[in-house]
C-alpha cells in the first residue's frame, strides 16, 4: 500500500550540507538507506495512506502561493531509537516554521480533506509535530554513537539556510521507493 508525504525541502547550499552527511555516513557503512531509496534532504510536514493525492496537489499550490521561503537553522543532532535507528538534524522552532505548519494542517482539514492526527499539529497531545531532518536511517543500534561522532565532525552546527519549496512524494513498496508526485516554489506556487 502506498503511503503519501508532504516534504519541506531546501535551499541548495543547505541541501548539499545534508546530503554531504548523508555521502560520509554512508562512505563509512553507517546508513545508505535514504540515498539507497533516492530520498530527497527534507522536513516532514505531514504522512499517510489515507489521502486522496490531486486534492492534497491543489490544496499545496494555494498555500505555497501565499507563503515566501522559511529562515531555518539547524542547532543539534538527534536520534530515535526503533527498528529503524533515525540520526537526525534538529531545527529551531520558529515562529514562522510553526505557524506555517499550522497553516498547513488547516488547508489539509478544509480543503485537502484529511483527518489530522495529534502528531501533526503544533502543540498536540503527547507533544505534538516536532521537525528534524533524517540524516541516517536503518542505523544499527551498535553504530549508533559512532554515526552521533561522524556527524559531528562533518556538519558544522549551527548550519542555516532557507525552506524554499514543497513536495507531495509517494512511498510504495516494502524497501520504500520515493516517487514525486508534484512540488511547488514557496511564494510563488509553480511547479517545481
Amino acid at each position: 500500500m502506498s503511503r503519501y508525504s508532504i516534504e519541506l525541502y531546501f535551499d541548495p547550499s543547505l541541501e548539499n550540507q545534508v546530503l554531504k552527511s548523508w555521502n560520509v555516513l554512508a562512505r563509512r557503512q553507517i546508513s545508505t538507506h535514504l540515498i539507497e531509496i533516492e530520498s530527497r534532504p527534507h522536513i516532514t510536514l505531514f504522512s499517510s495512506p489515507f489521502v486522496d493525492p490531486s486534492r492534497l496537489e491543489h490544496a499545496l499550490k494555494g498555500l505555497c502561493a501565499k507563503q515566501e521561503p522559511l529562515p531555518i537553522t539547524f542547532f543539534a543532532i538527534g536520534s530515535y531509537s526503533s527498528e529503524k535507528n533515525v540520526l537526525f538534524l534538529v531545527p529551531k522552532p520558529s515562529v514562522q516554521l510553526l505557524q506555517f505548519q499550522e497553516r498547513l494542517c488547516d488547508v489539509l482539514r478544509k480543503e485537502g480533506g484529511v483527518e489530522l492526527g495529534e502528531e501533526f499539529r503544533v502543540g498536540g497531545s503527547g507533544g505534538g509535530w516536532a521537525p528534524w531532518c533524517a540524516v541516517g536511517e536503518e542505523v544499527s543500534k551498535g553504530r549508533m554513537g559512532e554515526g552521533f561522532c561522524v556527524l559531528r565532525e562533518v556538519v558544522k552546527l549551527p548550519v542555516s539556510g532557507y525552506c524554499m519549496d514543497i513536495g507531495l512524494v509517494e512511498l510504495e513498496g516494502p524497501g520504500l521507493t520515493v516517487r514525486e508526485v508534484c512540488s511547488f516554489v514557496l511564494g510563488n506556487g509553480i511547479d517545481g
